[in-house]
């Protein structure tokens, strides 16, 4: 997903003079240090204490992070290789909603949320602003650090070569289709979004015109499992993956009417046991290391304009990814808010 604003990080190169004096000035101690604090430099000065007090702590906890969903494995493995830090996985399938309603031992201490999500619970966190914070979208990060996006993705329809390849999801009616949603929309977040993807016109979503295009299918009986599904409504990086391991049998679009993108943000809990360990696990998150690995999982990262522009992008396994029509929308609360709220009314009583 294009990330709209960036900040050149300034190289600040510092030399010594011929001639300059060798008497030798004592260093300035550094202060203590403060693994709940607001950034890096506040609260460790430089990543070598941070790796230090995060190896102390012994372990990091996540929640929510399936090995499959845009290359956590990978990207876990990575953190515990680089940093000899234990990482901890609880519930891997854990929603959003889930991740903060879990009543779990040990405590998570980060989170991977949904926007929406992460803003009604932004009480719940404990403000950090990773080192590469001024790369981050203003509206995809809370001015006081309680979250930041990590990755973005756009619906996408994925589907069997051997059907048309379908450019609307008003194509999806047409006789010959037999689609999934990844999930029950009124639980699971991309099968609503894709319902809300399906909504949208020119721009502005309209959840009873989605509702209504789900409804047909299913009252034609060609609205289905992913298993018996030749087309499945998901996000991109979900359908790209699902081609990449089956090239000559899948393939992904992103209706060119139809771009509704959405961020997962990052958040560190605010009674997090490993506070240290959380920040480390952002740091390297956000790093170029951590933005790359993450599109290596079919994510667009939050930072990479910034990263393409000082030539730290991955660019071959950006050119992997299914071609956007442009800008994503991205909804409001508000609007998602409003879907939530109509799909609860009205999708039982409407698809079958």
């Amino acid at each position: 997903m294009t990330v709209r604003m960036c900040a050149a990080a300034a190289a600040i190169l510092v030399s010594a003079g011929c001639g300059a004096s060798t008497t030798s000035t004592p260093s300035k101690p550094l202060p203590p240090v403060n693994a709940r604090a607001l950034s890096l430099k506040e609260g460790f000065g430089d990543m070598d204490r941070l790796v230090a007090a995060a190896r102390q702590e012994g372990s990091l906890t996540v929640i929510g992070l399936p090995h499959d969903w845009v290359n956590y494995g990978g990207i876990l493995a990575a953190f515990t290789d680089k940093y000899g830090v234990k990482v901890n996985e609880l519930e891997p399938n854990a929603s959003s909603a889930r991740q903060l309603q879990a009543a779990v031992q040990p405590k998570p201490d980060v989170y991977d949320l949904t926007l929406d999500v992460a803003v009604a619970h932004a009480g719940h966190f404990s403000p950090y602003k990773v080192a590469g914070w001024q790369d981050l979208p203003d509206d995809v990060k809370d001015p006081t650090g309680a979250w930041y996006a990590a990755y973005g993705s756009y619906m996408s329809i994925g589907y069997d070569p051997r059907v048309p390849a379908p450019t609307s999801f008003a194509d999806l009616t047409k006789p010959g289709y037999t689609v999934a949603l990844d999930g029950d929309p009124l639980r699971a977040e991309a099968a609503f979004d894709g319902v809300m993807a399906a909504s949208l016109e020119r721009g502005t979503p309209h959840p009873r015109r989605g509702v209504e295009l789900f409804g047909r299918l299913g009252h034609a009986g060609r609205l289905t499992e992913p298993a018996k599904a030749n087309v499945i409504v998901s996000w991109d990086h979900v359908n790209a993956r699902r081609a990449a391991q089956n090239p000559d049998g899948w393939r992904v679009t992103i209706p060119k009417d139809a771009p509704l993108g959405s961020y997962h943000v990052q958040a560190i809990s605010k009674s997090a046991p490993h506070p240290a360990a959380a920040r480390l696990w952002e740091e390297f998150l956000f790093s170029d290391e951590g933005q790359n690995l993450l599109q290596r999982g079919y994510a667009r990262p939050a930072r990479a304009e910034a990263m393409l522009m000082r030539g730290k992008l991955d660019t071959e396994q950006a050119a992997k990814l299914p071609v956007p029509p442009g800008p994503p929308v991205l909804l409001t609360i508000p609007q998602t808010d409003a879907g939530k709220s109509y799909l609860k009314r009205e999708w039982t009583k409407s698809v079958r």
